[in-house]
């Protein structure tokens, strides 16, 4: 391999993280991986060649991060919502003309994980109008498009829960949009969202009975009782959750009704998919954040291909 000038700067936290750090150290490239946890640094290839930092960067330590390591491209593999990090990786690539590209994780599809279940969901998107009192949605049933709206206030429209006796999927547009309207009154409801947005519910937990499925970890655990979860309304696991699992933990529940991200199917997204179709019970899944990244793929060759057009001479 030729000399190499400089480093690349991998933004880790996911699996696809860890695969693209093992196909760039088999390549030998000098790279860079930063991770928010101790526990995440033990997932990465130790080799020469790729260094792995632990902690939190601000917008100063991340331009100090470019300097002192000599960076000639970053590679972005982190969350679909860890916006935070992505905005100051762009942020301080532009200022430096470095060059940027995010790694994106997939979508799942709408039907995907649901064994091909095409016409067993009634997939609804919900979307809050600042400038109107009229929030329309689109109802996607068995090939047919149909779209509906309302002039009722923010706070009370909500589509049915259920359509036809069939489940559905309900995609919103944020966690601010769940948590205005009526769709977790008088629920059993299971929350798979992580743990930072779990204050966004306290407010609901007398309306409601709300469990929480956590990371693994003091902070997430801290994170959930300080927003009222009750030590017996938490499940701490770390994904990948297998299908057995998810559906038993639903049952024991008696979970009516279950929140999550659109985390692709890394994040177990398609594997709740398909246990809502299974038990018949309403899926809400909150849209990704949206970033305006410069580029961006979801196939690992091009990531491998943009690592080396600016790590080889």
């Amino acid at each position: 391999m030729s000399e190499s000038q400089g480093r690349l700067w991998l933004i880790g936290g996911t699996s696809e993280s860890v695969q693209l750090a093992e196909a760039i150290a088999s390549l030998n490239l000098p790279c860079l991986v930063t991770v928010t946890t101790a526990a995440a640094e033990s997932l990465y290839p130790q080799t020469p060649s790729l260094q792995v930092q632990v902690g939190r960067l601000d917008a100063k330590q991340i331009q100090q991060l470019c300097q002192q390591q000599q960076i000639t491209a970053i590679l972005d593999a982190s969350h679909p919502y860890a916006v935070e990090i992505s905005r100051l990786a762009i942020a301080t690539a532009q200022r430096f003309q470095i060059p940027y590209l995010r790694f994106e994780r997939p979508l799942v599809k709408g039907n995907e994980g649901d064994g091909g279940n095409q016409g067993g969901f009634s997939n609804i998107r919900v979307t809050t109008n600042d400038n109107s009192e009229t929030r329309p949605y689109t109802s996607v049933k068995a090939g047919v498009e149909e779209t509906l709206s309302s002039t009722a206030k923010p706070n009370s429209l909500n589509p049915p829960l259920q359509t036809n006796n069939e489940p559905d999927v309900i995609t919103l547009d944020s966690f601010e949009t769940l948590v205005a309207g009526d769709y977790l009154n008088q629920q059993r409801v299971l929350l798979t969202v992580g743990y930072k947005v779990l204050s966004l519910f306290q407010d609901w937990q007398a309306r409601s009975t709300l469990f929480a499925r956590i990371l693994p970890a003091v902070t997430s655990l801290e994170a959930a009782i300080a927003a009222g979860f009750s030590r017996d309304r938490i499940i701490a696991l770390r994904p990948p959750v297998p299908v057995e699992l998810e559906m038993a933990l639903w049952r024991h529940w008696d979970i009516s009704l279950v929140v999550t991200k659109a985390s692709g199917v890394a994040g177990g997204e398609a594997t709740k998919r398909q246990v809502a179709a299974q038990l018949g019970i309403p899926l809400i899944v909150i849209e990704r954040p949206v970033v305006e990244y410069p580029q961006q793929t979801s196939d690992i060759t091009v990531a491998l291909a943009f690592c080396q057009r600016y790590l080889t001479t």
